[in-house]
């Protein structure tokens, strides 16, 4: 399995996240309300994150609170089964890369949100 990505810094990913959502219409807003749903910050503790430059492993280490709900998530992400990533860290880093795709892909924020 690749870690490389978990000393990637978030600040340089999230610009990524935001460009393949916008591309298909979706907002910086929705971006940030899937990245809050799914660890728990909020406007100012997500903007000390991107501002401190923290990689992966810190943004999901101390993210406040993962979502309860985070096993709803289904599917494959990058020829990966989410539900079957065995680190724990990875598997986060692909909850977050589905949320952003099913964003991209025009799902219902609703759904994406498992309500």
């Amino acid at each position: 399995m690749n870690t490389r990505i978990f000393k990637m810094s978030f600040a340089s990913v999230y610009p990524l996240y935001l460009q393949k959502a916008e591309k298909k219409g979706r907002t910086k807003t929705e971006v940030d309300t899937v990245i809050f749903w799914l660890t728990g910050y909020d406007e100012q503790t997500f903007q000390q994150q991107i501002d401190g430059k923290v990689d992966f492993e810190t943004f999901f280490a101390e993210a406040p609170q993962i979502n309860p709900n985070v096993a709803k998530i289904t599917g494959v992400i990058c020829g990966y089964r989410v539900e079957e990533i065995e680190d724990p860290l990875m598997q986060k880093i692909r909850y977050l890369d589905k949320l952003v795709d099913e964003l991209a892909k025009g799902r219902a924020m609703e759904k994406i949100l498992r309500s």
